[in-house]
């Protein structure tokens, strides 16, 4: 696998001292640049988004304080670390740039040597900090997304999709039988049962806005915005047939020779809205109960 390296954005409205910490950088870092503050803060903002950003603060538009304060106060900016690299050298002005949340303060003239280091002790750092909160993401056995995450994307959503008028569809899942497979075939066979289905799972969704996740246990739920409860049923069949196909075996199961799953899910929309985020998690979970006292192996919406 080729090493992806960190990125660094450099904000200054000279070019002349844009180039010269380029130069200084790009045998290591990918570099992007801006002069003036909104093209900084939608870089930011990107879908590469750097690891690092080298900021002047004096500037005509926007000063550097600003627009630290901006990434600061955006939930999709603020981890980014800021290092101010300026010829504002007075105490006063490395405390306010320290208090608004800057990681570092480099006074102008620079040391080439000390802006390296700088640079590259905060991109180390936010490099291990963004790993450890993929980890703390991530359900350690399936590898997909854990109940963590989905809480969190679940509020988002709601709050999104709510504020546009727009659809918001949930489906809970559950293996059927599951216990059984557990006790006859031994747990190891059980772990690598649950990984199974969950990389089957997340293939069947094909936008990447949708999420699947291990809820706990043998129970998984996906999250789908701006999908109608049609939308969602498609979704939910697929995923059926998807586990029916791995034909994994279970000869103690009382709904087929191989593994199933059970589905039951929900739609928040304007014509038939939900009061909560809870209330329409609720009502995927009733449905989920309904499909699996109905027999299991089938989908049942929420009515």
């Amino acid at each position: 696998m080729p090493h992806t390296r960190a990125t660094v954005l450099i904000v200054d409205d000279q070019p002349t001292n844009i180039h010269a910490l380029a130069s200084l950088l790009k045998g290591d870092y990918r570099i992007l640049t801006a002069t003036r503050g909104e093209k900084a803060l939608e870089l930011a903002q990107g879908k590469q988004a750097p690891d690092l950003i080298l900021m002047d603060i004096v500037m005509p538009d926007m000063d550097g304080y600003e627009i630290c304060r901006r990434l600061k106060d955006n939930e999709a900016t603020r981890a980014i670390p800021v290092i101010f690299v300026t010829a504002l050298d007075h105490e006063k002005d490395e405390e306010e740039g320290l208090n608004l949340g800057a990681a570092d303060y480099i006074s102008k003239p620079f040391s080439p040597a000390v802006v390296r280091a700088r640079v590259r002790n905060q991109v180390n750092l936010k490099l291990k900090t963004d790993l450890l909160e993929k980890i703390s993401l991530q359900d350690g056995l399936t590898e997909i997304h854990n109940r963590r995450y989905f809480d969190q994307k679940l509020a988002e959503e709601w709050a999104r999709l709510s504020r546009n008028n727009q659809s918001l569809s949930l489906l809970m899942i559950d293996i059927d039988q599951f216990k059984p497979y557990n006790d006859h075939y031994g747990h190891g066979a059980g772990d690598e049962c649950l990984r199974r289905v969950a990389q089957a799972l997340e293939r069947v969704p094909v936008r990447a806005m949708d999420l699947v996740a291990r809820y706990g246990g043998e129970e998984f739920v996906v999250l789908l915005p701006e999908t109608d409860a049609q939308g969602a049923r498609h979704v939910a069949e697929g995923m059926i047939d998807a586990i029916s196909a791995l034909g994994i075996t279970h000869e103690y199961s009382d709904v087929a020779p191989h593994v199933t799953i059970s589905a039951g899910g929900a739609t928040h929309s304007r014509q038939h809205p939900k009061a909560s985020a809870e209330a329409l998690k609720k009502a995927a979970d009733t449905a989920l109960y309904q499909a699996k006292k109905n027999g299991r192996n089938q989908y049942q919406a929420d009515t």
